[in-house]
């Protein structure tokens, strides 16, 4: 994408001044080299969701951003529902919350050296994933009822899990606005067996070692120090979130033409956020948020089983989960008065900055983490939300490496088997289902991450705390 398409705020800020249709304006953060590699399509879909009722101050794309359904992936929307804000299923994604949990261990990594097999095994045996995958857990149309209801707070009182959990999950593991009654009965019967599973595609499960800090005094403050051992898992609500997605597709379009919503691309269909179908949309995107709260609630568990029960000594505990496919209702201050906003953020973490109240007390004054997952074999990261970030891009950050090929043309150009060799010659151990899978999500298919956080930190949204390498991967 040619940046002199843009106004260059800073070298990492760069803004599509409001024009024509826009009612803002719309704004990219990221270096000039990643915003060349970026599609056209990214600059097209901002100024899109730009031109939608209702939204404040910018549309927004992080460093990770690509072409996507309606928003670009790593977009971010904010929409005030006493402005005629609107609810778009291409501001949430299909995957409704899907993200990224880490969990802290009291291991260095010699504790598992020469355990990395085994452990790898374990996981890949105990964590169901792979496409279509199913877990032990086996659920009616009652009880996927309470999965929605509850999230990660149904799941810890199943037993998966301990209530000490649920103090370091987003929003506590549990939407209160969630309505289990407008989610079809197509989208609960395909979450039937799914409770606990990974699934396919970018998500992963993998033990990291912390390699790199970049903020000593707040690292030791949380037990961080070079080869602690840590494991992050990313994954979100599963065939439940996709169906949500595909069924409210059909009753926003109709909400569009019912309300005289004017879009410059079908794929933004939308209804106001006051509307009966606005307000359906966002009961079921909290039931999908739950749901995806539990998912990854009993990951967690089994996680904390297969590693303890090969090293007995072992404490492995939740550090931070965050979602990045979501819409919540947050207070922002807009010149000077804080509002009540719908804020979409795709393919998009939330990133708040210090002394806010959603942030476990433990990490209150230091801003929120932040959990950017790189793509497979390559370093993750964890930052720290800044009240610039809160300024700039209401608490946000990107999510991960972002794609930089598709998965077909990844597939052309990789063998999944040559990638596995690579990635061990490396020291990494990889488990996986699908050899073409693994082709699909090589590193040559992803930005360099490493430049992608940087642009992050550089912006000022978020800072960096530390860099975590993996050892094990397990692939659906």
């Amino acid at each position: 994408m040619d940046p002199s398409l843009f106004k260059k705020i800073s070298e990492y800020e760069w803004e599509i001044e409001k024009q024509g249709e826009m009612n803002v304006k719309a704004k990219i953060f990221a270096s000039e080299n990643l915003l060349l590699k970026m599609d056209e399509k990214v600059k097209e879909q901002l100024m899109n969701v730009a031109s939608l009722p209702g939204i404040v101050e910018a549309a927004m794309a992080m460093s990770d951003a690509h072409w996507g359904y309606g928003f670009p992936i790593g977009g971010v929307a904010a929409f005030d529902g006493n402005e005629g804000g609107v609810l778009s299923v291409g501001g949430v994604g299909f995957d409704i919350n899907c993200g990224v949990r880490t969990m802290s261990t009291n291991l260095s990594v010699d504790d598992i050296k020469g355990k990395e097999e085994i452990i790898a095994d374990a996981l890949f045996k105990n964590v169901p994933a792979g496409l279509g995958s199913t877990g032990k857990i086996k659920l009616n149309l009652y009880g996927i009822d309470e999965v929605l209801r509850g999230g990660a707070e149904w799941a810890v009182d199943k037993g998966y899990g301990i209530p000490e959990d649920l103090n370091f999950i987003e929003e506590n593991g549990k939407m209160e606005n969630a309505d289990p009654s407008k989610v079809s009965d197509m989208a609960k019967k395909r979450q039937f067996k799914e409770v606990g599973t990974l699934g396919s595609g970018n998500h992963y499960l993998e033990v990291q070692v912390v390699d790199k800090i970049y903020d000593e005094k707040l690292a030791k403050k949380l037990g961080f120090f070079e080869g602690k051992v840590m494991v992050s898992f990313h994954t979100g609500s599963r065939a439940l979130g996709h169906q949500i997605g595909m069924d409210y597709l059909k009753i926003l379009a109709h909400a569009s033409k019912k309300y005289g919503i004017k879009i410059r691309d079908r794929e933004l269909v939308c209804a106001p956020i006051s509307s009966k179908e606005g307000q359906d949309y966002f009961a079921a995107v909290n039931a999908g948020m739950n749901c995806a709260f539990a998912n990854r609630q009993v990951i967690a568990h089994l996680v904390r089983e297969s590693i303890e029960s090969i090293i007995p000594h072992a404490e492995v505990k939740t550090f931070y989960e965050i979602g990045h496919n979501t819409c919540k209702v947050e207070k922002h201050v807009i010149d000077g008065k804080e509002r009540s906003l719908y804020v979409h953020r795709k393919g998009a973490t939330r990133a708040f900055g210090p002394k806010r109240k959603e942030i476990p007390k433990e990490y209150r004054d230091m801003g929120q983490p932040v959990l950017i997952g790189g793509s497979m074999g390559t370093y993750s990261y964890i930052l720290l939300g800044t009240e610039l970030g809160m300024k700039k891009a209401f608490g946000s950050a990107c999510h991960g490496a972002g794609r930089s090929k598709s998965r077909r043309q990844a597939k052309r150009e990789q063998r999944g088997e040559e990638v596995i060799r690579k990635l061990k010659e490396r020291g990494i151990v990889v488990r996986y289902h699908s050899a073409s899978g693994v082709a699909e999500e090589a590193p040559e298919a992803y930005k360099d991450v490493v430049e992608v956080v940087d642009s992050i930190a550089n912006a000022g949204l978020a800072k960096k705390l530390v860099r975590l390498r993996p050892i094990i991967n397990v692939k659906g």
